[in-house]
């Protein structure tokens, strides 16, 4: 049976933050159930779909607030306040409704939509109302902006995220009424979008790719911590800052600790032992150059993808509760606690004794539990036919 993967942004097959991670799995594991998936959205400008051949491209866009112009950013406010939308939807309204109808119909027959997070699905929602679908809930949107509004810098943003937050709410309690079955990445997020019956939800256990990561002889460690992410995305700001205000004047001087990704402007560190690197070829090579990786999420809903990668690879870590949503099994070298002098402790711990595991059993146990919670979705569907599950 076929089906439309209605999401923002499609797969480019560069994986470059965890949303596209997450994407990734998710239409690799609708494919492995028998489905014909395609997908429709927008690419980002320069970029090409990775699967052109069953993707509908509606035009190239860059919808990242922190790199986008004042006057972009002033109209985007400007198109959500006219239009009643959210901010992260009005974005997405760079094409018409009837080019977006036009482009549905190109798709070809389908038996239903796999509606992919809120953003698409609330810019678009008049479209996606003819036919079946499943909701992907990659978060709780309304929970997440509440809390940036509480660490949001002024009354402006503030008064910005508590709008999107109420406007958040309203659309995720309608995509998940409307939807015959609603997959969330967490087992934490399905009471509060009020899908936690068996028969109205399951949770997808993710994987950062079809095989688990590989490594070519010993890691060579050349500092104690590093992190990596994309530190623009307001929750996981909140637990950078959490970690270096919090966490890092635990740490001994000579602790060293490197910190990749696009930083937003003002966050610096008096510790003499962080360092800034910015963007890195090899996230994978990145990580691996350290003793053990810090899992700092505070805030935010949703599985954590750097957390599935540090376990893929069985890479020594010190994570926060909040690291572990969507996560069941829990390596025994990952050490768990919310107290920041505690987690300096354990990293200083970690480090000076480094003990690898294997990733595989873990990426293994997260394929398995994937492939069910899919398999259980497209049978509330009904897009699959039943002998696919035999």
């Amino acid at each position: 049976m076929h089906l439309l993967f209605a999401t923002s942004i499609v797969p480019d097959g560069a994986l470059a933050s965890g949303y596209e991670i997450a994407n990734a799995a998710i239409i690799a594991a609708l494919r492995r159930a028998g489905a014909r998936v395609t997908v429709i959205g927008f690419t980002w400008p320069g970029k090409a779909a990775a699967d052109p051949q069953n993707t509908v491209v509606l035009g190239a866009i860059d919808v990242r607030t922190e790199s986008a112009s004042a006057p972009q950013k002033l109209a985007w406010v400007g198109k959500a306040m006219l239009s009643g939308l959210t901010f992260a939807s009005a974005k997405l309204r760079a094409v018409s409704e009837h080019e977006v109808r036009a482009a549905l119909e190109r798709a070809g027959p389908f038996d239903g939509y796999v509606l992919n997070s809120v953003q698409f699905a609330g810019a678009f929602e008049k479209l996606v109302e003819d036919k079946p679908s499943i909701f992907v809930a990659h978060n709780v949107e309304h929970l997440s902006a509440l809390e940036n509004a509480a660490a949001a810098g002024g009354p402006f943003q503030r008064l910005l995220f508590r709008r999107e937050a109420r406007l958040l709410r309203v659309v995720e309690e309608r995509l998940c009424r409307r939807a015959r079955f609603v997959f969330t990445l967490a087992e934490e997020d399905r009471a509060p979008l009020g899908v936690a019956a068996t028969d109205r939800s399951a949770v997808l256990p993710l994987v950062t790719g079809a095989r688990a990561p590989t490594r070519n002889g010993p890691r060579r460690i050349d500092c104690d911590a590093a992190l990596i992410g994309t530190w623009t995305w307001q929750p996981n700001r909140i637990g950078l800052d959490w970690f270096l205000g919090k966490v890092v004047p635990h740490l001994r001087p000579g602790f060293r600790i490197r910190i990749a990704g696009h930083m937003p402007s003002g966050v610096t560190s008096a510790h003499p032992g962080v360092e800034f690197v910015g963007r890195v070829p090899d996230a994978s090579a990145f990580v691996c150059g350290a003793a053990v990786i810090p899992l700092i999420s505070t805030a935010g809903s949703g599985v954590q993808l750097k957390t599935i990668e540090t376990f893929e690879l069985g890479l020594p870590s010190v994570a926060t509760t909040r690291s572990l949503r969507g996560i069941d099994h829990r390596p025994d070298n990952c050490i768990v606690t919310d107290d920041p002098a505690g987690f300096a402790r354990a990293l200083e711990a970690a480090a000076a004794d480094v003990r690898d595991v294997d990733g595989g059993a873990f990426h293994r146990q997260q394929v398995k539990a994937l492939d069910v919670a899919i398999r259980l979705g497209l049978e509330k569907l009904g897009a699959v036919r039943q002998e696919v599950f035999a």
